[in-house]
């Protein structure tokens, strides 16, 4: 059974998509497209408690991490396109996205500020683990599909005054097969970085509407590094940033993940 996988972030982000409309009453739903699970109030520190190097499964586990919204990065930028740059081409030693900027950018405050949306830092962030269950879609992927997505609503922070939590940051994990002819797709609004074999495949940074960005791994395979009928792992970061709406769709026609628990 070929597995896609679909997440639909849309994280309300610009000011274009912040005008109330969209705030909508659907509280933290997935939408048609697979069932999110808070599979336990706080990490705790226990991030490693992951399903990691077990049987193809269709579900995958995510650290959510809450902030405030007096965060520097959060509930401050506003957008119309996708800002491509704010991190390297190659993940870091330690698995996380690597900022590629002195200082601030037109939609970031700056490496440190940057530097705490993966990381665990009591006091700033709240870390949540969740389970994204997948389906199977009807052109023969595997989806998790929300346009309501807000998986730590009355958690951490709170969502101080909004209808939603809306000032959070997603980070998964998974291996795959690469069998050659599979795609990836992502739909969604706000950051969103995909690497694959540790190299960036998606770049959809910064705050912005809803977008689409497609990977071709035969297409890309030499800059990703990528040979078929080896193993590689898939790594994902999303950010929603600013009120009123989050959706999350990522489609691919890859057959099996299997979860792997984020590093610490």
């Amino acid at each position: 059974m070929a597995l896609g996988l679909i997440l639909i972030a849309a994280c309300g982000s610009d000011a274009s998509e912040d005008d109330g409309a969209g705030a909508a009453d659907a509280g933290s739903g997935s939408g048609q497209g697979g069932d999110l699970v808070l599979t336990t109030s706080s990490t705790g520190g226990d991030q490693n408690s992951g399903s990691g190097g077990g049987a193809c499964r269709g579900e995958l586990e995510a650290i959510v991490r809450d902030f405030s919204e007096d965060h520097p990065d959060f509930q401050t930028f506003s957008g119309t396109m996708a800002f491509t740059g704010i991190v390297e081409d190659d993940l870091g030693t330690d698995g996380k996205p690597v900022y590629a900027h002195n200082g601030g950018t037109a939609q970031t405050t700056g490496p440190d500020a940057f530097d705490q949306w993966y990381r665990d830092v009591p006091g700033v962030n709240e870390p949540f683990l969740i389970s994204l269950q997948l389906v199977q879609g009807g052109n023969g992927a595997s989806v998790f599909e929300s346009d309501a997505f807000f998986p730590i609503d009355d958690r951490g922070f709170g969502n101080e005054g909004n209808p939603h939590n809306y000032h959070f940051t997603t980070e998964l994990h998974a291996i795959f097969d690469y069998q050659g002819g599979e795609v990836f797709t992502f739909t969604g609004d706000d950051d969103l970085w995909l690497f694959i074999n540790e190299r960036l495949a998606i770049d959809l940074g910064g705050l912005h509407p809803e977008l689409s960005a497609t990977v071709d791994l035969d297409a890309m395979a030499g800059q990703l590094g990528i040979v078929v009928g080896e193993r590689y792992q898939m790594d994902i970061f999303h950010a929603e940033r600013r009120t009123n709406q989050s959706n999350f769709r990522i489609e691919t026609t890859i057959e099996c993940f299997e979860a792997v628990p984020p590093p610490e």
